[in-house]
Order: structure tokens, then C-alpha cells, then sequence
């Protein structure tokens, strides 16, 4: 590298202290808070009214309160999309990717940077394909001299753990990156995702100015790394900037409808976060490059009291580090209009269940940092609204809970409502009902608001519309989504309220690594078991509200279907079959899908090379890494160099080796467990010595299944799916 990395030390000044102004600032966050309170003020007044005209009591109080968390939830999305929509159209000066010069834009990158992507058992023909694509895009900006990357594996299964080392020697040969693309296996996976990462900086991030965090998933274009280092070498009080991904590749109608709505939508939210955020933004985990220096040096996470699910190690560490990063005086930047950063979504419903239930546990975490020492006042808003994100399903839930016991107040108690001058309705000409579906109609608008701004937003550039396939496919998609996600948002609220239950009583969640693409089907039985719970609720509240009062049926119509359909909704949307038909009609089509760039077609194109290749055969695909660590000379010495030597084994050690070797030789690898696995893994001389075993043991000595994989072996020799191209 031709620069070290800068020392440790407070923040510089910003290269341009207008981003930061004081007053500006303020000026912006008092407009938010304005909107905010004019949107929920006259709202609550009207819920508070209705309570009032049918007899106020303690029920009723619940649900006023209850209402105006939601309700101020609800504005405050509305209100960033709002100001996002009219900030687009001024251009905002306060962005941090406005910085650049001409000059900068063309200067050459010097800086020494890490680009580094965790994985934990992920499919390794995407994750290195994926590689290939983020290397050779940099390599064409003629800066690759400046970067290494590094994989940094905490894979538990023993076959992802081999077919990753395979993969990442077929990658360096074919792409001449020796020295360039560096891999690592943990023996321990402390802290998850955190501690790998925390790893890295203690053993290599003295080397190095800057990281660039990946997900697995992610892509990233090279002009965009490139740009994201001459703005932090541009902007030397900056700590973190993150960059808005673009959800991409989704093949299942859930996916698509994620990707779709994140496309058209998200970037109103995006302007409307960063106008009010500035230099106090949030890190999301992935796709943003890190000022190393400052986070080794203050970003080190603490354990919290007590034991998980609510203390011990922090799982959410990005919102977390961001605020360290801040309240040590560097500036943390959102950068929505920066083109070029891609990522993945889950295939199917119950996958991105299973994904919150890991954000949610790690997010609850966080009500021990709202108090913690130093932390500025945005950052425990972040925070905060972190908690509330999860929180806000139970008090849903609550809310509907509490509706349902009003109306069978009113109905089995048979009061009439206070007369018109008694309450605040007599400056209004309404009625009770009109007064109520006024404030519904009210609630209903701002939940619209972002949508048909978002629609709005296209007429302004020439060619977005034709983009998303046209007005009829932007209209459509609009209204389909919106009627899917009107279904399946009940269920994800039933969803959270379970997991929030789960944590409170102890119950600490799994690292599950994500399906995407094709293996993101669901099982049909799966999907039955996780929604009948779902259903049968939906179908009996449903029943007791019509016994109550139909027009509650009614107004509930939505949330009850949603619950009463989880399981066919949760099908279908997950299915390949139905999310291919849905593309072919050009529906939920994204700028990415009707032209994307040469990155996405490259990537595209290679994993599709990668599911054409032979799988093996069936009774040897569950152990095919064991079967290339063992059988392959070539594969086996790879993997022996990267083990870590030792001195000695002490003979207790040797013995049980010694019999795991036996039994994996005579019994195949099903008679092992995969704790038996990796340990015979994690053992060079075990390595070696089963290899050569193997080779020299008689046939009739050997268990039926590798037999069976040495005459496969001699036909065509294990060649990891990466290996297969260039």
C-alpha cells in the first residue's frame, strides 16, 4: 500500500463546515418536530373527542394512548417522505456527496482500504461469484492497487467451510488477485457478524485508512467504492458513510414486491432522513465504508448486565458503533443519491420473519444504551426508534385489541353518545360516524402520502416512468402491493408480538443464515405449522366482531383477512413459479430489472453458469466439502496450509482422532456428528493423515459411501462451481 493509514485522534473539521451549521441544523429538526405535532395534534384532538361523546373510562384512555403512539409513528414516516419529496426537487445543498470537486472526482485513489464481507454458511458459489463481480468493476476503474479484500468465514457447517476455501482458490488463480483476496476461517465465532468484523480490526486494521463493510449479499459497483473513498478523503471529520442499497435479484413474488416498493418509495424516505439527520446518521451493518482509525479506537462494543436475551453480547452493533463513532466527534452521513450499492431480500414471508427475530432481539438490547453516558440526543433517537420499530406490532395489536372491547361495551351496554354541545364536535358539522370516518379518512392519508409522492417524484425525471415499465405497470404494481402488504402486515405483527414475548421470557434467538433466490421456497409444511396459529385467530376474532357489531367487521376486513389467509398468502407469495409469471407480465419491474447495469448482468449471468453445473450425486451432496477436503489433493493441501500449525497434540487428543478417522473411513460421514466433523477439520495432521488413508486403504475396507465417491471422483473430480469459469 502506497499510504499508511492515519493515526488515531479526535475529529477533524469538516472540509465544509456549512454541512454541519448549528443553526441549520436546528432550523431542520424544529421543521420535523413541527410537521410532526400539526399532523398528530389534530388527530388525537378528534380520537379524544370520540372518547368523550361515548363516555371516557379507562379503557378508552388506553386507546387514546395507544392511538397517539401509532398515530405519531405514522406521521413522522409521512413527514419525511413529505420533505423528501420537495428537497429532491431543490437539490439539497447539505449532501455529503455535493463535497467533490471535479478535481476530486478525477484524483487517484491512494488510500489503503479493506473491502470486507463476513459470511456464515452462505451458498459460496453466489458469495464468490458476487466477489468476482465487486473485483473486476474496481479493477476497471484502474484504483484496485489501492484495495484488498478480505472473507471473513464463521461458517459452522463443515462442507460451506471447504467449498468456500475451494471457491476462494479457483477465484485468486482465475482473477490473478494472490495477495489481493484474502480468506479467514474463525475456530471460534465469538459475537456473531460483530466480533468477526472485530477480529479483522485487531489483526489487520492497522494496515489499512478505510473498510468497506459487505453483507453476502450485497453488490457493489467499483465507481462507487471508488467515489465513497474520495468522499471520506474529501471530508476528514467523517467516520461512517452509508450508502442507501437497492434491493435486487428478487425472483419470488415476495421478494419482488420488497424490491419494488423499496425502489419506487424508498428514495423519498432516504432525502426526507438525510435533510434532518446530516452528520448525525445512522450505520446499517453493510454496504458503507468506516474511517478505521476512530472505530478501532471507540467503536469497541461493551457486554450489557445480565445474561441474553436482553444483556451480554450486543447483537444490532451498527446502530450502536454509529453512535460511539459520534459521540467521539466524527460525523456519520447517509448518502441516498449515491448510484452503485445493491443488496439481497429474503425469498419468502417466513424467512423475513426469521430475519427480524434476530433484528428485534438485538434493536430490544438497545433500552440499555437510551441513558448511556455521552451519546448524543439523535443517536438515542435513533435508538429509540429502533425499539419502537418492533414495538410498534404489540401495540397494534393492542390497539385492535382494545377497539374490539369498546365496541362490545357499546353494544352490550346500549349508551348513547353525549350530546354535540358537550363536546369539541360542536365546532365541527359532523356527526359521530362522519367525525370517525373523518379521522380514519386522515389516518388512511398519511399512510398513502409516501405512495402517491413517490408516484409524483417519477413525473420529474424524463425516463423514470418508462423505467418501471410504464404508467399502467407503475399503477398496477402500486395497487397490488399495496393490497399484499395490507395482508401481510397483520401477520408480521403477530409475528413480532410473539417474538417480543419470546425475549421477555428468556428465549435468546439462533444465527440462521438467509435463503435467497431459489432456495428461498417455502415448505409447504412449515408454512402450515408457523400460520395455522395465525389463522384460527384471524377466523375467530373475525366471528366475534361481526357478533358484536358488523360495521367492526368491516372496519377490521383487512387486518382479519390478512390473519385468516396467512397460509395460502404466505405460499403463494414465496413461490418461483408465480413470481417468474409476475415478471413476464411486467409487473413490480424496478430500474434495476429494465436496465440494469453491467454488474448486475454479470452476476446474473455467472450463478446462473454455477446452477448449471452437475450436482453431485445425491448420496454424497450433504457431505461434498468433506468429501473435496478429503478425497482432493489439491483441496486438501489448500485446506491443510490455512489451518493454524501447532506444537504438539497431547495424547488424549491423538486417540480421539485417531477414531474419528476410523469411523469416518468405515462408516461414511454419517456417523459423525458435525461437532466430529469440524474437529477433524480443524486438525491439520488429521488432514493428512486421512487423505493418505484413504488413498491406500482397500476398497472392500472402505464404508459403502466412499466407494461411491471415489469411482464419482475418477469420472469427474470435485471442481467447485467457481472454478468453472472466468
Amino acid at each position: 500500500m502506497s499510504n499508511p493509514p492515519e493515526t488515531n485522534g479526535r475529529a477533524a473539521a469538516s472540509a465544509d463546515p456549512a454541512l454541519l451549521d448549528p443553526g441549520r441544523i436546528t432550523r431542520r429538526r424544529t421543521l420535523v418536530a413541527t410537521l410532526v405535532l400539526l399532523l398528530t395534534g389534530p388527530a388525537v384532538l378528534l380520537m379524544a373527542d370520540l372518547h368523550w361523546r361515548a363516555g371516557f373510562d379507562g379503557w378508552k384512555g388506553v386507546h387514546l394512548a395507544l392511538f397517539t403512539i401509532l398515530f405519531t409513528l405514522i406521521a413522522f414516516g409521512a413527514t419525511q417522505a413529505l420533505i423528501g419529496f420537495f428537497m429532491r426537487g431543490r437539490h439539497d445543498p447539505c449532501r455529503i456527496t455535493k463535497t467533490l470537486s471535479p478535481e476530486d472526482e478525477a484524483a487517484d485513489v491512494t488510500a489503503p482500504t479493506a473491502v470486507v464481507m463476513p459470511i456464515c454458511n452462505e451458498d459460496p458459489a453466489r458469495v464468490f461469484e458476487g466477489v468476482r463481480v465487486i473485483y473486476e468493476s474496481l479493477r476497471a476503474t484502474g484504483q484496485i492497487a489501492s484495495f484488498d479484500f478480505f472473507l471473513l468465514s464463521d461458517s459452522g457447517n463443515p462442507n460451506r467451510w471447504i467449498e468456500e476455501e475451494a471457491s476462494w482458490q479457483a477465484l485468486i488463480r482465475q482473477l490473478d488477485a494472490r495477495g489481493r483476496i484474502f480468506y479467514r476461517k474463525r475456530r471460534v465465532n465469538t459475537n456473531k457478524k460483530s466480533g468477526n468484523l472485530a477480529d479483522f480490526c485487531r489483526r489487520w486494521g492497522r494496515r489499512y485508512r478505510y473498510m468497506l463493510v459487505l453483507d453476502a449479499d450485497s453488490i457493489m459497483t467499483g465507481s462507487a467504492i471508488v467515489k465513497l473513498v474520495r468522499l471520506m478523503e474529501k471530508n476528514p471529520g467523517t467516520g461512517i458513510i452509508q450508502t442507501v442499497p437497492r434491493l435486487v435479484n428478487g425472483e419470488t413474488v415476495f421478494a419482488r414486491l420488497q424490491q419494488f416498493a423499496s425502489r419506487l418509495y424508498g428514495p423519498v424516505f432516504a432525502r426526507g432522513l438525510s435533510y434532518w439527520q446530516l452528520g448525525e446518521a445512522n450505520y446499517w451493518g453493510h454496504n458503507a465504508i468506516i474511517r478505521l482509525a476512530p472505530f478501532i479506537e471507540h467503536c469497541s462494543l461493551p457486554d450489557l448486565p445480565g445474561s441474553e436475551p436482553f444483556g451480554g453480547r450486543i447483537l444490532s452493533h451498527d446502530y450502536v458503533e454509529a453512535a460511539l463513532m459520534r459521540r467521539a466527534g466524527w460525523a456519520v452521513w447517509l448518502a441516498p443519491s449515491l448510484e452503485g450499492s445493491y443488496e439481497e431480500c429474503p425469498a419468502n414471508l417466513i424467512d423475513f420473519a426469521k430475519r427480524d427475530r434476530r433484528w428485534l432481539q438485538g434493536n430490544l438490547q438497545h433500552a440499555w444504551l437510551l441513558a448511556a453516558k455521552g451519546l448524543h440526543a439523535v443517536n438515542r433517537l435513533h435508538l429509540a426508534l429502533g425499539i419502537l420499530a418492533y414495538l410498534a406490532s404489540p401495540l397494534w395489536l393492542a390497539f385492535l385489541v382494545v377497539t374490539t372491547i369498546i365496541a362490545w361495551q357499546l353494544s352490550s351496554t346500549g349508551l348513547e353518545l353525549l350530546p354535540v354541545d358537550n363536546s369539541f364536535a360542536r365546532y365541527l358539522p359532523l356527526s359521530f360516524t362522519a367525525q370517525a370516518l373523518a379521522l380514519l379518512a386522515g389516518t388512511l392519508g398519511l399512510l398513502f402520502l409516501p405512495k402517491i409522492l413517490a408516484i409524483l417524484d417519477l413525473t420529474r425525471w424524463p425516463g423514470a416512468v418508462r423505467a418501471f415499465g410504464g404508467w399502467s405497470r407503475v399503477v398496477g404494481g402500486v395497487l397490488l402491493e399495496t393490497a399484499a402488504f395490507t395482508l401481510i402486515a397483520p401477520v408480521l405483527m403477530l409475528f413480532h408480538t410473539k417474538f417480543i414475548a419470546l425475549t421477555l421470557l428468556g428465549r435468546g434467538v439462533a444465527w440462521i443464515t438467509q435463503r435467497r433466490g431459489q432456495d428461498g421456497e417455502p415448505d409447504w409444511r412449515e408454512v402450515i405449522l408457523t400460520h395455522s396459529g395465525q389463522t384460527v385467530l384471524g377466523l375467530l376474532w373475525g366471528g366475534f366482531a361481526v357478533w358484536v357489531n358488523p360495521g367492526l367487521a368491516v372496519w377490521m376486513a383487512p387486518i382479519l383477512a390478512g390473519l385468516a389467509l396467512s397460509i395460502p398468502v404466505s405460499l403463494v407469495t414465496g413461490q418461483l413459479v408465480a413470481g417468474k409469471r409476475i415478471q413476464a407480465l411486467g409487473l413490480f419491474a424496478t430500474p434495476e430489472e429494465t436496465s440494469p447495469p453491467a454488474e448486475l448482468v454479470r452476476l446474473a449471468d455467472l450463478v446462473e453458469r454455477c446452477r448449471r453445473h452437475p450436482a453431485p450425486l445425491a448420496e454424497l451432496a450433504d457431505d461434498h466439502g468433506l468429501l473435496q477436503a478429503v478425497l482432493d489433493p489439491y483441496v486438501n493441501a489448500v485446506h491443510v496450509a490455512l489451518l493454524r500449525e501447532k506444537d504438539t497434540t497431547p495424547r488424549a487428543s491423538e486417540t480421539r482422532f485417531a477414531g474419528l478417522r476410523e469411523t469416518l473411513l468405515r462408516k461414511g460421514p454419517s456417523a459423525l456428528t458435525t461437532k466430529d466433523k469440524n474437529a477433524l477439520l480443524v486438525d491439520a495432521d488429521s488432514m493428512g493423515e486421512i487423505h493418505m488413508e484413504l488413498w491406500s486403504t482397500p476398497p472392500s475396507e472402505l464404508a459403502e459411501w466412499w466407494r461411491t465417491a471415489i469411482r464419482h471422483y475418477n469420472v469427474l473430480a470435485p471442481v467447485p462451481p467457481t472454478a468453472l469459469h472466468r
